[in-house]
């Protein structure tokens, strides 16, 4: 196999996101303008540190905050009817958590840490206080909860007709896009989540989570340390996501 130079791995939760790459800068940006970041002592009331498997926040508790992960990344899921766990997402640096709630008044879901991580709270009625002030803000809102629902759009099609290969290649390149938008490495990365966990997310079994990466690996498309991923061709994951 060929020798391919890498960039080192962003280590996750070592590795933080600037302000100016968070889910909620737009929001604070519309507060503070382009100089003023002190904002973020007006909007952000605390940062909060939580481990491995500790929670965020449960379903069905009260909606009081959005939340912005600093560093590391959250899972989260719902249980269903008849006790099952369904994994709904997994959240990484710069991206914002708790949306989904702004209509019901209730978190929809229970968000937990795959491993350690920081997280900016943003209390809602502070949000509201501040829009009333700064009409700007509530566009930004709506900028934040637009990139919330194309996201949904894109698990819905993820979940549609892809066969295993298709719908695995398709989650590695949404990986991708994602860090490679809050300025980290889109071709190395630390893979936080279990197996278990993305065949749950991709409604696929474990055992064909694991034969497909090997498949991926075989051909060269990927190399896979542990958690530890390379993409040597993105190209190829994306003839591979579109049959093409």
């Amino acid at each position: 196999m060929p020798r391919y130079k890498t960039k080192a791995v962003p280590q996750f939760p070592h590795a933080s996101v600037d302000c100016d790459s968070c889910g909620i800068f737009a929001l604070c940006h519309a507060v503070g303008g382009d100089t003023d970041l002190s904002v973020l002592d007006t909007l952000v009331r605390s940062r909060r540190t939580i481990k491995r498997g500790e929670v965020l926040y449960q379903a069905g508790e009260p909606f009081r905050a959005i939340y912005a992960i600093r560093g590391g990344s959250i899972k989260t899921f719902i249980l269903a009817d008849d006790g099952r766990v369904q994994v709904t997402g997994f959240h990484f640096v710069g991206e914002v958590l708790g949306l989904d709630a702004i209509t019901m008044g209730r978190y929809n879901c229970t968000a937990t840490a795959m491993e350690t991580t920081s997280v900016c709270e943003a209390p809602f009625d502070r949000l509201n206080e501040l829009g009333e002030e700064f009409p700007d803000l509530q566009h930004s809102m709506l900028e934040v909860m637009s990139h919330e629902i194309l996201h949904c759009h894109e698990l819905m099609m993820l979940l549609g007709k892809k066969n295993a290969e298709e719908r695995l290649s398709t989650f590695l390149l949404n990986m991708s896009r994602r860090l490679e938008k809050r300025n980290f490495s889109h071709t190395q990365f630390s893979m936080s989540m279990s197996r278990s966990d993305i065949g749950n997310y991709l409604g696929m079994a474990e055992e064909t989570v694991c034969r497909v990466f090997t498949r991926l690996q075989d051909e060269g498309v990927i190399t896979l340390e542990r958690r530890q991923i390379t993409l040597h061709s993105l190209d190829q994951l994306r003839a591979i996501a579109t049959q093409k």
